[in-house]
């Protein structure tokens, strides 16, 4: 997929998106909607979807265009060894979390992932990283993604016994021996990097 037809789609329908949120006039409103059909057919095409299928994605995104936000949070034990939850949707792993949810701080979406994927609960000490993903090396997406990774510390040491729908599998791994990652959720080098962060006190802004 080509990166800078991916973001020139992309923008392309922000425009169309802030255009149909701002505007008052009934030819203006149909010359924003031509722009957001044109944008959804440039990112079908690109990603491989069907156009029905980008359309159904953004249904729900009105106003003014903004960056999707994936909150998630990154757990070590006294080991040294991350929490990670294997991902029902495509059966590799990542670090809980998932879009941020109205009404909710970023730290309290980040503590009710980890606890609806794995079971624990736990408490945010501090905030990471704030990562763009079109600033690393992650798989394509139709949206524009900023990604929050908090630290969190297990409070409640006993995994409850059901997890949530979204992961089938729950476990503690080494730095260096990771398994399978859902790469367009979290990527080895992030999680390297993460571990640094949480050891040396520092926050990254990219």
């Amino acid at each position: 997929m080509s990166t800078s037809r991916l973001e020139q789609a992309r923008r392309l329908l922000a425009i169309a998106q802030s255009g149909l949120h701002y505007t008052e006039g009934t030819f203006d409103k149909e010359r924003y909607q031509e722009i957001a059909a044109i944008a959804h057919a440039q990112l079908a095409e690109l990603s491989g979807m069907e156009t029905a299928q980008v359309a159904e994605l953004f249904l729900q995104e009105e106003g003014y265009a903004n960056p999707k936000l994936d909150v998630r949070c990154a757990v070590f034990n006294d080991a040294g060894q991350i929490l990670l939850v294997r991902e029902a949707a495509d059966g590799c792993w990542s670090i809980p979390g998932g879009w941020a949810d109205v009404g909710a701080t970023p730290a309290e979406n980040a503590v009710r992932e980890v606890r609806e994927e794995s079971g624990y609960t736990v408490r945010v000490n501090r905030l990471l990283a704030v990562w763009d993903n079109r600033k690393h090396p992650h798989p394509p997406s139709v949206f524009h993604i900023w990604k929050l990774v908090m630290l969190g510390e297990i409070v409640a040491t006993t995994r409850g016994d059901v997890i949530g729908v979204e992961t089938s599998e729950v476990g503690f791994f080494d730095i260096d021996k990771l398994p399978p990652l859902s790469m367009g959720r979290i990527l080895p080098e992030q999680i390297v990097r993460l571990d640094a962060l949480r050891r040396n006190g520092g926050m990254e802004f990219d």
